[in-house]
């Protein structure tokens, strides 16, 4: 994967479960800090520990971060996203999102409803009209300094159950898409391999 290492501008990886998308940016993240001293990175986490098994996965990403990029610290955003990629974002500091597909499910299928803000006060928090999506795209394209985001390709299966469920996945295809025009690069992991979509200039 050596090849593949050099830093883009903003760059989107894309892949299946376990195909190595967070592995890819932890060694981008890795290679940006080791080009200089006065360099950081900043993984902004979009997870919550709904359950246990999710405890668990999460403890066991923060452990396996730590030791392979013991530079990268982590903040915690499952919603506002784009203020935090604004908050974080530096010429001297690089930023991984991971991940968008969390991001999205937090805004469209939360486990709490009555957490996400709502611009009414009798208005239920699934109607908030908030665009959520063009905030990111703006951020993401103002952000002055680079950008590694990850999010997963889910739509190549059968067509699922359920209209909630497939509104959802249009939705990512959608998300996946709209990032996709505003980065420099995009890479399709599979079985830990890297395949360029998109090359930087």
């Amino acid at each position: 994967m050596a090849e593949a290492l050099s830093l883009a501008r903003r760059e989107l990886i894309l892949g299946g479960q376990k195909s190595g998308k967070s592995r890819r940016a932890e060694l981008l993240a890795r290679t940006w800090l080791d080009g200089g001293s006065t360099r950081q990175a900043v993984l902004i986490a979009t997870a919550q520990p709904w359950d246990a098994e999710m405890q668990a996965r999460i403890a066991r990403h923060q452990a396996d971060r730590a030791a392979r990029v013991p530079g990268l610290r982590t903040v915690e955003e499952p919603l506002a996203l784009a203020k935090a990629i604004q908050d974080h974002s530096r010429p001297d500091t690089l930023l991984v999102v991971d991940c968008l597909t969390l991001w999205l499910t937090n805004w469209r299928m939360p486990m709490h409803p009555k957490d996400l803000p709502s611009s009414e006060p009798n208005q239920p928090p699934a109607l908030v009209s908030i665009d959520y999506v063009a905030l990111l795209l703006e951020a993401i394209a103002a952000a002055p300094g680079p950008l590694v985001l990850v999010g997963n390709e889910i739509g190549l299966g059968v067509i699922p159950m359920g209209a909630e469920v497939r509104a959802f996945v249009d939705a990512l295809g959608l998300l996946n898409q709209q990032v996709a025009k505003v980065c420099e690069r995009v890479t399709l992991m599979a079985a830990g391999l890297p395949l360029t979509l998109k090359a930087a200039n």
